[in-house]
């Protein structure tokens, strides 16, 4: 893990012009002092302010688990505003994992199989066997559906292992003030995925019941069919059904954000002593990567089997 106080001497600007961008400590200064020799200046400037600033632990601590969010500026809790990195990073590590698994099947063979192919085949045959044991109804979407829940969730965390000041310094030197590469520590995508599963709750409730048998359960479920305990019922099946989308991006977020504010405040400490806390943390950390992508997993392939089977 890098500490974020490093001190290294620069030629890209002069002293003066460097105190006065640590002095601002924004992206208006430094484009300020940049500003006559456009985006080339402009990066140098970052760079020597990344080298020379000495930020307080508050401040470090902040930056780090800040999305880089537009419209600039926008509120944290605005519903329109766009997290730029998470998606981004997502939008990578998905195109990954289809190249990943699309290479995988183009060098699959009848005979000796390669490495790739048997991890590809190990990976494939865990998540079929995972749902053969939880869901009892047509597999032919449900398997694709865990598959890529786990290898996107997988991947999400595992960007958690990645020193928690490479990716931020280098982005905010090329322009992005703020930048997380860590989508699971971000609510919006764990509860984007969540929503999604929410959707195919519904979907799997009225395609294994019918619409009838659907409304009928929401009415006459848990309690029983008298009018008089309709709406207990239906207010309960409500609250249930809302509950399984919150505990699985809760459970996720809640996990992957303490584990990366973690490796923020281990970062703090002075640089030659980062490894030890950082290490130990990080190999208790590889249990949870996977863990947690299990979980998610396995715990929607069990909430469409509970949707679609009749109670």
């Amino acid at each position: 893990m890098a500490s974020g106080n490093q001190q290294l001497d620069t030629d890209a600007l002069s002293s003066s012009e460097v105190g006065q961008a640590g002095a601002a400590g924004n992206s208006d200064m430094l484009a300020q002092v940049a500003e006559s020799g456009g985006w080339w200046a402009e990066t140098k400037a970052r760079a020597s302010f990344v080298w020379n600033e000495q930020a307080d632990a508050g401040a470090y601590v902040n930056h780090h688990i800040t999305n880089l969010r537009l419209p600039k500026g926008a509120d944290q809790m605005d519903p329109f505003v766009w997290h730029v990195d998470t998606m981004l990073v997502s939008w990578v590590l998905g195109l990954f994992f289809v190249f990943f698994l699309f290479m995988g099947a183009r060098r699959a063979t009848a005979g000796v199989p390669g490495k790739l192919q048997n991890f590809v085949e190990m990976l494939v045959d865990f998540v079929e066997n995972s749902v053969k044991e939880s869901f009892h109804g047509p597999r032919n979407f449900v398997g694709p559906l865990a598959l890529t829940i786990f290898g996107v969730v997988l991947l999400w965390n595992l960007m958690d292992l990645v020193p928690v000041d490479y990716v931020p310094t280098i982005m905010y030197i090329l322009g992005a003030d703020y930048f997380r590469i860590v989508p699971s520590a971000d609510i919006n995508a764990p509860f984007g995925m969540s929503l999604t599963v929410l959707a195919l709750i519904i979907i799997y409730s009225i395609k294994g019941k019918g619409f009838g048998g659907y409304g009928k359960e929401l009415f006459t479920h848990p309690f029983g069919g008298n009018p008089l305990l309709w709406i207990p019922n239906l207010l309960l099946n409500i609250v249930e059904l809302i509950a399984k989308p919150v505990s699985l991006a809760m459970r996720l977020f809640g996990n992957l954000y303490a584990a990366e504010l973690i490796f923020v405040l281990i970062a703090l400490l002075p640089w030659w002593i980062q490894f030890i806390p950082g290490g130990a943390w990080a190999i208790f950390h590889i249990l949870v990567v996977p863990l947690q992508a299990f979980i998610f997993m396995t715990l929607t392939i069990v909430y469409l089997s509970l949707a679609y089977e009749e109670h």
